[in-house]
């Protein structure tokens, strides 16, 4: 059954308890395919691959910007914190640090901000 966007949420839940709700825009995937590690011989007619490790690189989240909420987040750059992605009322976290940073803009446009986040843990569903 497919599911709506609609009512998506990040929560960054900082080290004295508070938390941060964005209203987010976008968000990128929830996870990423393992390395293949080749493992082919000499004598094989084709290359063999097994997984390896799962490289989670920076990901993004695009938000409107509001003036408030991004001095919030660029007052918690750089800190450990808990990031949690509320999709269709299941949660989604992950541990890591975080950038703010306002988007590029355009002509008839709205401002975005990003919060880009360096993952320290891989993604788990939680309650």
């Amino acid at each position: 059954m497919a599911i709506s966007t609609k009512g998506t949420v990040l929560t960054v839940k900082k080290s004295d308890n508070k938390e941060i709700e964005v209203k987010i825009k976008s968000f990128p995937d929830l996870g990423v395919a393992p390395a293949a590690i080749d493992v082919t011989s000499l004598a094989d007619d084709v290359q063999k691959f097994i997984p390896g490790v799962k490289g989670m690189g920076a990901m993004e989240f695009v938000a409107n910007y509001d003036e408030a909420q991004f001095a919030e987040l660029t007052a918690c750059e750089n800190e450990e914190l808990t990031y949690v992605i509320k999709i269709n009322g299941v949660n989604y976290s992950m541990t890591g640090q975080h950038s703010a940073l306002i988007a590029a803009g355009a002509v008839n446009a709205a401002v975005d901000m990003k919060i880009v986040v360096t993952p320290s843990s891989k993604i788990e569903k939680t309650a």
